[in-house]
């Protein structure tokens, strides 16, 4: 429990610490300086008319005596002439020191020295002539003008203060001197004190407060200058963004018209300032918009989720052709919840969607143009194939997968030409993979634009993988390679769409195969990590270098030492495609001598755990 004396002793202990040495507390000495400083050469002022008016009473007086003089002793007549010429002294004494460099940056050791050469020079000439003088009104005069004309640093005051005080007191009883006034020669007058004490306490209170208040004061002022530097600088770099954005940057009213606009706002809309944006632009339903329910829609959005991104629709511009944009905007709304004006950015489209319309133009062309007469062609094989056409017609030396060395000479009918199977059977060979190719491109290219589409379900990860694996257990067998599968019936269910997995998996071992010579060993593994199956595909193989692995991923990247493929490096990017739709990861572990191993990640299902 706090006790008056610990409160006293906290508040005096926080009111003489030193203040921390930081910047604004140097900051503010300086201040207080060069306040004392101002302050100080208009006390010299003050204290040099008062003087001159007690010294020209003075010289009155001795001509022309104050009734008020009579009681006085007669050797205060004159000697108050000498003790006032003394101190004016003093002060031209002061004004000169305030003027050089010693009293402009120590203020405080002229305020004392001044303070001091007017209140003990009375005093030392008492002295000298054998008394004590209690000069009360020259000691409030001089303490009053001070606490008034220089309200800092109450502890120069009080210094002030108490070296008077000392002297008075301590001096003249050491030498035992009296006051020359009849009626009461002690020093010691208990109501003098109590005037004293409670003067100078009251001075030196309303000039420590007076101090606290302009140190807050003071305080407040950096502390609002350094929030207002700070939100220059911050103004500034956001006018930099504003101004060289590439997107165009707006905030609107509710009701359809522009408050700001950036440079490159009015540049999507052909305008040459933004400020032609804010003006003209009044009803942006029916200016704006090719279809004015755009912007109902806008509206809609806004309201319902409070921002909109990839907000597309054609516009107009200012000489009248139509462009694309995009838009990406939020609501701003007060502490209320009240809608104050809609912000956000708009970006110029125009190229992607031309873009676009290019590739579907493209995506028909390779579809009508090329997939169709190839589809043609390899039905028209396969029914060839179906009717026995070629049937016994292997030439001498021909085998299943040769071409004939010495073929017999076929003659020609009117209705016929004879092909041996085996070509017939490599022709369709031929048609399937530029079928596959052809499907590959145009897949690419869709996912590129729409993104891989996911049928997702849970899914048991070694039904996809025995699937794959049984797939493609001829091309395993033709490329005399084993593969080891140690995926197991145990693993938490994935939330996949089976088909795409079923493609992921096949692309990685065909892509194995592809770049590795005959006999290699493959291993698919897969573990639960946290949230997540770790999937991994191995291989003994020649390895990949790193440069080729980095660009692995990448649309149409072929390695260098890819055998017997005229492929177009779709399967790893469609791969990655696949993967990143459904949330996970996908890379390579590999060395250029000892194989390489692809991974990635599927997510679990939740209950599935």
């Amino acid at each position: 429990m706090a006790t008056p004396f610990t409160t006293v002793q906290s508040w005096w202990r926080k009111t003489l610490s030193a203040p921390k040495t930081d910047e604004t507390n140097i900051l503010y000495k300086a201040w207080r300086n060069r306040f004392l400083w101002q302050r100080l050469r208009l006390w010299l002022w003050l204290a040099l008319i008062c003087l001159l008016s007690f010294t020209l009473r003075d010289i009155y007086g001795l001509f022309f005596p104050f009734q008020e003089f009579k009681k006085l002793p007669e050797l205060f007549q004159p000697r108050s002439l000498v003790i006032n010429f003394a101190m004016l002294l003093n002060i031209l004494v002061c004004f000169a020191l305030h003027r050089t460099k010693l009293g402009r940056h120590r203020p405080d050791l002229l305020f004392l020295g001044s303070s001091w050469s007017i209140s003990l020079a009375s005093q030392l000439f008492a002295t000298l002539r054998g008394f004590a003088l209690p000069d009360s009104i020259g000691w409030s005069l001089l303490f009053l003008s001070q606490a008034i004309l220089m309200p800092v640093c109450w502890t120069l005051h009080l210094l002030s203060q108490a070296a008077v005080l000392i002297y008075y007191f301590g001096v003249n009883t050491i030498l035992g001197l009296k006051t020359p006034i009849p009626e009461h020669p002690e020093i010691y007058n208990v109501t003098f004190i109590l005037y004293i004490f409670w003067f100078c306490t009251i001075s030196d209170i309303g000039v420590y407060l007076y101090d606290r208040l302009q140190r807050s004061e003071f305080f407040a002022r950096q502390e609002l200058e350094s929030a207002y530097q700070k939100l220059k600088v911050a103004e500034a770099k956001y006018r930099t963004i504003f101004e060289n954005a590439i997107e165009g940057i707006f905030q609107s009213t509710p009701d359809g018209r522009y408050i700001t606009a950036n440079p490159a706002l009015a540049r999507i809309y052909g305008y040459s300032l933004p400020e032609e944006v804010t003006a003209n632009f009044t009803d942006i339903e029916h200016q704006l918009y090719v279809d004015p329910n755009r912007r109902a829609e806008f509206v809609r959005l806004m309201e319902k989720y409070g921002r909109v991104s990839e907000f597309e629709s054609q516009i107009y511009r200012r000489d009248g052709s139509i462009v694309w944009i995009s838009e990406k905007a939020y609501a701003v709304r007060d502490e209320q919840g009240k809608l104050l004006y809609y912000e956000g950015l708009i970006e110029d489209i125009t190229q992607r969607k031309q873009t676009e319309e290019e590739l579907r133009v493209f995506f028909h062309a390779v579809s009508h143009d090329l997939r169709n007469p190839v589809l043609g062609t390899l039905m028209v094989l396969k029914n060839l194939l179906n009717q026995g056409v070629g049937n016994g017609t292997r030439g001498r030396g021909d085998t299943e997968n040769s071409f004939p060395a010495s073929p017999t000479p076929l003659l020609p009918t009117s209705s016929s030409i004879p092909v041996p199977r085996s070509i017939l059977e490599r022709m369709i060979q031929s048609s399937d993979r530029q079928l596959n190719l052809i499907d590959s491109l145009m897949e690419a290219h869709v996912s590129e634009l729409q993104g891989i589409i996911l049928q997702r379900q849970p899914v048991q990860l070694l039904t996809i993988v025995e699937a794959a694996i049984a797939d493609l257990e001829p091309l395993l067998v033709q490329n005399q390679a084993t593969l080891t599968n140690l995926v197991t019936a145990d693993l938490p269910l994935v939330d996949a769409d089976p088909t795409q997995l079923w493609r992921v998996f096949s692309n990685l071992i065909v892509n194995a195969l592809k770049h590795n010579p005959p006999g290699l060993l493959l291993t698919i593994n897969a573990t639960p990590e946290d949230d997540k199956i770790y999937c991994t595909v191995s291989d003994n193989g020649v390895g990949i270098s790193q440069k080729q692995s980095d660009r692995l991923f990448e649309l149409y990247f072929r390695g260098n030492n890819i055998r017997n493929s005229v492929g177009l490096g779709l399967g790893l990017y469609l791969c990655k495609q696949i993967i990143n739709a459904h949330g996970g990861e996908i890379g390579i572990n590999a060395t250029s001598e000892t194989g390489a191993t692809f991974w990635f990640t599927l997510p679990i299902v939740s209950n599935s755990r």
